[in-house]
């Protein structure tokens, strides 16, 4: 599943790398499918809560065929195209830098720069502290709430799996219509569309499920984090209480030198490709 090393000469190899190979993997007991693409420095990315790799494609923070890395994508348990696994506590954040950790060893990827939106952000804090002599640094985006501010948070995703078991998707698509979206989608009519879209795609028992997991999730402490001596890039937008500035201010503030972006607009959102290019290009 893993090409050799690479030769100047090997323009097959070349040409395997560049384009996209799909594999399933089982990771820690769970199912779990993967691309790998690109040249370059390896970046293994994680995903959003209820997202997956198709969804990220949809409306993508960062393009990735624009980067130049070796980058390696994947659903994580529960999610998309992975298996769904039925203890709660397998989808909490620390679990699920295991999981990464795990994928990276079958991979047989000894080194690499962890990165992620949202529950993937969260993942990437735990691969660092975690194992800290493997993750050469960290792109975080839209780091989620954590901490103190993550039990009400815990509270919600409690609720809204409650809410589907009991009353299913469109009962949660109808109330989040009431919520605006995040400042660089403020004036883009197809948001809700595409929110909607996205969780109708689920099974509800799965997306339940995934759910009920993230009600476990919190970020490292902030001892740990602040131990993390690796290039870190933050990039975070305004307008979302789901994924609050507060928190990628205090990342920037505990990870010392830290790059933080802040997104006000779609003008700001778009620029994050060239962001995440050139900090890979400058490793």
């Amino acid at each position: 599943m893993v090409a050799g090393p690479i030769m100047l000469g090997d323009s097959g190899t070349l040409s395997r790398l560049r384009h996209s190979r799909a594999m399933r993997l089982t990771v820690r007991g769970a199912e779990i499918e993967v691309d790998r693409s690109g040249l370059g420095p390896t970046l293994i990315w994680g995903h959003g809560l209820s997202s997956s790799r198709d969804r990220e494609d949809i409306a993508p923070l960062v393009r990735w065929p624009q980067i130049s890395a070796d980058v390696v994508r994947y659903d994580a348990r529960g999610h998309g195209a992975s298996e769904t696994t039925p203890d709660v506590d397998s989808y909490s954040w620390a679990a699920l830098a295991l999981d990464q950790l795990e994928l990276a060893d079958q991979l047989q990827i000894d080194t690499y720069v962890s990165g992620g939106a949202s529950m993937g952000c969260g993942t990437a804090l735990h691969c660092a502290v975690t194992a800290p002599d493997r993750i050469r640094a960290l792109i975080l985006a839209i780091p989620p709430t954590g901490w103190e501010t993550r039990a009400l948070q815990a509270g919600e995703w409690g609720k809204t799996a409650a809410a589907i078991d009991a009353k299913g998707v469109e009962f949660i698509i109808d109330a989040q219509a009431a919520i605006p979206p995040p400042a660089p989608f403020s004036s883009d009519p197809e948001w809700y569309e595409r929110r909607a879209a996205s969780l109708r795609a689920w099974d509800p028992a799965r997306l339940a499920q995934v759910f009920r997991g993230a009600v476990t999730a919190n970020l490292p402490e902030r001892a740990l984090i602040s131990s993390i001596q690796i290039p870190t890039l933050i990039l975070a937008w305004e307008g979302d209480a789901t994924h609050p500035t507060s928190t990628a201010n205090e990342l920037h503030e505990l990870i010392d030198g830290s790059e933080l972006h802040v997104a006000t607009s779609e003008h700001d959102l778009a620029s994050w490709t060239d962001r995440v290019s050139r900090f890979m290009a400058n490793l």
